[in-house]
């Protein structure tokens, strides 16, 4: 049975704390995932490459950068040389050089990703589906974290997990937006491997006792598991007034609860064969 994956995203984090952050994360995590947005193609600015130099040497897990940009290759180069691994372009961005594109991606010494909006068919990439390493599906509008849910975004879930299984390949699937304990099962269902979790999977920990206690709940009845109550130990034991104070306070709370979270979510998704 394979075990969900869950990756970071940084655009989410305390940013007065980066490198302690960054550190306490990829213990726990499976990779960080580098939001890029120019203010064009997403209306929104966020992490940059000069940021990441001084960010990423604290990590010790694959990172991956999701470019929000209206010329990806733009960004190619200097995101390679600050130490990205994985860098995935938008496919509404790749029309008229696509190829080139991602031989470039390649060329650098990276794994080569691409990410698909939600009006974004999965048929109109297939031409470079074999030449992808992470698969990126949007199920939120691009932009801004703390969106709802797509609900039709599953079939097209559903339809890369297929095609996969089908042709033999072995691209990862990883969902981008509002992955949460209210997503999960039915992700995981239609065939999601790895998970990216935000303000709404994650980072709502200025809350971690009502958010514990939810996580739990769903562990519960999705597992009948009967040790949830333990894994929770941190979110219990934690002093609450902890839970308003200063921002370390709240880091030192992430470094209490990360560890028990990320393995109640890991029973709360289903598993797949």
């Amino acid at each position: 049975m394979e075990t969900p994956k869950f990756a970071v995203s940084l655009m989410c984090m305390d940013f007065s704390i980066a490198g302690e952050q960054v550190s306490t994360l990829s213990q726990h995590a499976d990779s960080l995932h580098l939001d890029i947005m120019d203010g064009h193609f997403a209306p929104n600015l966020s992490l940059s490459p000069e940021w990441l130099k001084w960010v990423l040497p604290h990590s010790s897990v694959r990172n991956e950068a999701h470019l929000m940009t209206t010329d990806p290759d733009y960004w190619l180069e200097p995101l390679a040389q600050v130490g990205v691994n994985v860098i995935s372009p938008h496919a509404e961005t790749l029309n008229t050089h696509a190829f080139r594109t991602m031989n470039s991606i390649r060329a650098l010494g990276c794994g080569t990703g691409l990410v698909v909006n939600p009006l974004t068919t999965f048929e109109s990439i297939l031409p470079l589906i074999e030449r992808v390493d992470l698969l990126t599906l949007m199920t939120i509008d691009v932009g801004f974290a703390g969106q709802p849910f797509i609900d039709e975004m599953l079939a097209k879930i559903e339809q890369a997990a297929k095609y996969k299984s089908d042709h033999g390949l072995d691209y990862e699937i990883q969902i981008d937006g509002s992955c949460s304990e209210k997503t999960f099962a039915k992700l995981r269902n239609a065939g999601a491997e790895t998970f990216i979790l935000g303000n709404s999977g994650l980072f709502s920990l200025d809350r971690p006792l009502r958010w514990g206690l939810r996580v739990r709940a769903t562990v519960h009845t999705a597992t009948g598991c009967s040790s949830a109550s333990s894994l929770c130990a941190p979110l219990a034991t934690f002093p609450k007034p902890h839970l308003h104070a200063a921002t370390r306070s709240a880091h030192q709370l992430l470094q209490a609860c990360l560890p028990r979270l990320l393995m109640l979510l890991t029973r709360a998704i289903p598993p797949r064969s």
